[in-house]
């Protein structure tokens, strides 16, 4: 089992969503900004950290919104999604094909990762 961490942006009632580049795993899939926790490291930490390298941002980690476990053919996850605030920088595409703020009414345009389906669908019934 992988601990992934990510970021639920919320401004303006919209959060950020991150498009995986073509080359990698579920390539031009949409998901959240973050990745996997290195040894040593909580879980904030590794969140500052990979919107720091993905995003050019830095971020304040707040509660946990939800978390998840995930097979994949290729890698079993345990997904802790957090609240998070940008609190410098502005959002760049260093990693992503793309970088976008949608309101959950929008989740069905775009194609999500797996393990962000039961995500998406509390999103849906509970808001942000």
């Amino acid at each position: 089992m992988v601990e992934v961490v990510a970021a639920l942006i919320v401004q303006e009632g919209r959060f950020m969503i991150c498009q995986r580049p073509k080359h990698k795993a579920r390539g031009l899939l949409w998901e959240f900004v973050g990745g996997k926790v290195e040894k040593g490291e909580t879980r904030q930490q590794a969140l500052i950290r990979e919107c720091r390298e993905e995003l050019g941002i830095t971020v304040a980690p707040g509660r946990v919104f939800m978390e998840v476990d995930h097979v994949y053919p290729d890698i079993t996850i345990h997904l802790t999604l957090f609240y998070a605030a940008i609190t410098q920088g502005r959002p760049q595409k260093l990693e992503h094909n793309d970088i976008r703020f949608i309101t959950p009414d929008e989740i069905p345009q775009y194609p999500f990762c797996p393990a962000d389906e039961a995500i998406l669908r509390h999103i849906r019934e509970v808001g942000i």
